[in-house]
Order: structure tokens, then C-alpha cells, then sequence
């Protein structure tokens, strides 16, 4: 487990507001497009419930995380309900000992060097650099220069033209959010294969990076 576990991966899909439902329609489909790595977020109501039917269902086939997680409370309930990893929009020493407690991956977002660093020896795994586009893959580059040891993974601002860019600049993986899947669309049949084909062209823009 750990930075590989994610860098295998290559893309984890951010998604806010699934149901119990509706996770398992929306994990399919970015399964068929290669995308195995799920982040439902915290702040979604029955988001425990959410986790749980994603775990039990995809079992090991896709690796389910909670994401938008503040506090050590909430990290033990996500945990609890089956989360391999806990993903933060901010570094809190509490959230990374209560993950790293558990044995699953602890992946902060920092953004300055010294939030980065902070992060990284408070125990994560793997730093989320958040907001990313605000940078852009230039700053990842200019990060990895005095911190080449410190694994990243941009997100916030990743879509399909900077995917690349980012992963030649040094990201292990990408966070993506509303531009692979957003819950307020209708899920039909259209819809899934849309998520499907959007997946399988960031796996492959991903790949691209690293030939």
C-alpha cells in the first residue's frame, strides 16, 4: 500500500454527491475506462454509506478513499466504513496519525514548500497539491527541484490537456473532479459511456507522460 498503490493507478476520480446508488453505476463505468481509484468526499450525505457499498461491491478491484476529510474523527469514521486512503485539502497532524494508525494511505494537500514538507514529516505517504491549477505543472516541476524525494499528486484544475504535463513534471498521479464525473448529470446509459471514454483517455494520457 502506499505511493505505489496510487502511482499504479495513475488517476483517482474525485467524486462529490454519489449515493449508494449511484457509486456503483459511476465506479463501473470509470472501471471500464481503466480508471481504479475512487475519492468519495466527506461532505456528501451518507458519504460512510456511500464508502461502504463501494467497497463491498468493487471489493479489490478498485481502490476506494474518502476525500474533503478535516479531522481525525472523521478520518476513523471513513476508515471504518472501508476507506484505503484519506485525502484532505489541508494538512492537519491529526488526520495523517489517525490514518497512518489504521495502516491506510495518508495523502494531504499542502500547496507551499513548507506546507508540502510539513506534511510529508508529519508521516503522508503522498502530498495532494491543492489548488494545482493555480500553478499549473510548472510549479510541480519547480517543487520536485528541492523536494525530488517528496511523492505529489496534483489536484484541482486537472483535466485532459494538462494531465500530461503534470505527470512529465514529476506527479505520481492526478486528482480529477468534475471533469471525468459530475453527479448533478443524469445517469444514463449515455452518460456512463461518456465517464467510460473520458476515464480511458486520461489512463492513456497518463501513459503517454510516461513513456
Amino acid at each position: 500500500m502506499g505511493v505505489t498503490e496510487i502511482k499504479n493507478r495513475g488517476v483517482v476520480a474525485v467524486i462529490r454527491g454519489a449515493t449508494p446508488d449511484s457509486i456503483i453505476q459511476i465506479g463501473n463505468a470509470l472501471k471500464e475506462g481503466g480508471v481504479t481509484a475512487i475519492e468519495i468526499t466527506m461532505e456528501t450525505p451518507q458519504a460512510a454509506a456511500v464508502i461502504e457499498a463501494a467497497t463491498v461491491y468493487f471489493n479489490q478491484d478498485v481502490l476506494v478513499g474518502a476525500g474533503t476529510v478535516l479531522d481525525a474523527e472523521t478520518t476513523r469514521v471513513a476508515i471504518l466504513a472501508g476507506a484505503k486512503f484519506i485525502f484532505s485539502p489541508t494538512v492537519n497532524k491529526e488526520t495523517i496519525t489517525m490514518a497512518k494508525r489504521y495502516g491506510v494511505i495518508s495523502v494531504p494537500g499542502a500547496f507551499t514548500p513548507t506546507e508540502i514538507l510539513t506534511a510529508y514529516e508529519y508521516g503522508a505517504d503522498l502530498i495532494k497539491v491543492f489548488p494545482a491549477g493555480t500553478g499549473g505543472p510548472d510549479y510541480i516541476k519547480n517543487i520536485k527541484g528541492p523536494l525530488p524525494h517528496i511523492p505529489l499528486m496534483p489536484t484541482g484544475g486537472v483535466d485532459l490537456d494538462n494531465t500530461g504535463d503534470f505527470i512529465k513534471a514529476g506527479a505520481v498521479a492526478v486528482g480529477v473532479g468534475s471533469t471525468l464525473v459530475n453527479t448533478e448529470s443524469k445517469l444514463t446509459e449515455e452518460y456512463l459511456l461518456t465517464i467510460k471514454n473520458k476515464a480511458a483517455r486520461f489512463i492513456e494520457e497518463v501513459k503517454k507522460a510516461r513513456e
